[in-house]
């Protein structure tokens, strides 16, 4: 389930508005690991889905330093900025998807902004759990080492649609220093059970990935729909 809303910042966001279409060729080490991207994983248990903490909200985090009604102004500086640098690489500038990853996995995170109108969009978002390892619903840390089950920092570029062990998926590729490993990784966009919204009624948190965006199970048809391909996906904790 998504939230709609208008961002406070809608004046600098249609500034930066229009469109610049484009396509990159992948190497072809790149497109090898694509063919086959999730054979790395170990499948998720009961286990990775249990909070090991009964409250989501440990003491360093006691108040959320960010609202589910807008995307705050100074990641919302940082996410085009990243918009400006990766341009380049055939990043469209209609749209942009923001993880705001300072909020926990019970508030709705994943920001779909609309860079023509100043709308946007909210939905829930699930993070690894090599970025959360006690499940108290809260990101702690980033990486993007090859096994870390963890979220990735940066920009991503969103490719193609494929179906996996997770079912219709979409493909990323990382763009930064921080997470240019996604695309090994195979860090995608999915659907999951355990980042449904009854999940945070149930358990306070939702469960963790394997460093993939997962996200409601109802709400796959529209991240598709509003991320499309070649748009970024910007991720940080700021």
């Amino acid at each position: 389930m998504s939230i709609s809303h208008d961002t406070r910042t809608r004046r600098a966001i249609i500034k930066t508005g229009g469109l610049l279409a484009g396509s990159m060729i992948l190497p072809d080490a790149l497109a090898a690991a694509m063919r086959d991207p999730e054979t790395r994983h170990k499948p998720l248990t009961a286990e990775d889905l249990r909070p090991v903490r009964p409250a989501p909200y440990p003491k360093p985090y006691a108040t959320a330093r960010t609202s589910p009604r807008v995307v705050r102004p100074d990641l919302m500086r940082r996410a085009m900025a990243a918009l400006d640098a990766h341009s380049h690489q055939g990043i469209k500038r209609d749209r942009i998807v923001i993880a705001d990853f300072a909020a926990p996995s019970s508030q709705a995170r994943f920001h779909f902004i609309d860079l023509v109108s100043g709308k946007s969009s909210s939905m829930l978002v699930s993070h690894g759990s090599g970025s959360d390892p006690e499940h108290t619903g809260w990101l702690q840390r980033f990486s993007n080492r090859d096994g870390s089950n963890a979220t990735s920092e940066g920009a991503y570029r969103s490719v193609d649609y494929y179906v996996g062990k997770h079912g219709r998926s979409q493909r990323l590729i990382g763009l930064d220093h921080t997470n240019n490993n996604a695309l090994q990784r195979a860090i995608v966009v999915h659907a999951a059970w355990y980042a449904n919204p009854e999940i945070v009624r149930e358990r306070g948190v939702l469960g963790r990935s394997q460093g993939c965006f997962a996200v409601g199970e109802r709400d796959l048809d529209e991240v598709f729909a509003r991320l499309g391909q070649d748009r970024m996906i910007y991720a940080a904790k700021v």
